[in-house]
């Protein structure tokens, strides 16, 4: 199960008032935004339903960037061991198993980039 998925945008914030326009009608709004500071590289904004974000724009400029898949794990030692195999199978470190606080209090995750450099998370978003 794909948990969110993310994408580059050349123009943050044209494509951030866009999509609150243009996902409107489908009951997706704005659920979250962090900032470069909180990210550590660009701001994000993040879309959805229920107060769940799953579709996710983000500032690091031209559609030619990775894409950012993150896919859902049952519990931490489930992330754990997907870091560990994606790194073993030629994986390069992106951000290794830990709490992500600037998310949410529970959002564990880690991220390995493939081998054409797309950013793959899993996580787990339940204490323990």
């Amino acid at each position: 199960m794909i948990d969110h998925i993310g994408f580059p945008v050349s123009d943050y914030a044209r494509a951030k008032a866009f999509y609150e326009k243009a996902l409107a009608p489908l009951d997706y709004s704005l659920i979250m935004e962090v900032t470069a500071e909180q990210t550590g590289h660009d701001p994000a904004a993040g879309f959805g339903t229920g107060g769940k974000p799953d579709f996710w724009i983000g500032g690091e400029g031209a559609l030619s960037k990775p894409v950012h898949i993150a896919i859902v794990a049952k519990d931490r030692a489930m992330v754990d061991a997907f870091y560990k195999a994606a790194l073993a199978a030629g994986g390069r470190d992106n951000g290794p198993p830990g709490i992500r606080a600037h998310y949410h209090p529970n959002y564990y995750g880690a991220f390995v980039l493939d081998p054409d450099g797309h950013n793959i998370e899993a996580v787990c978003h339940t204490a323990g």
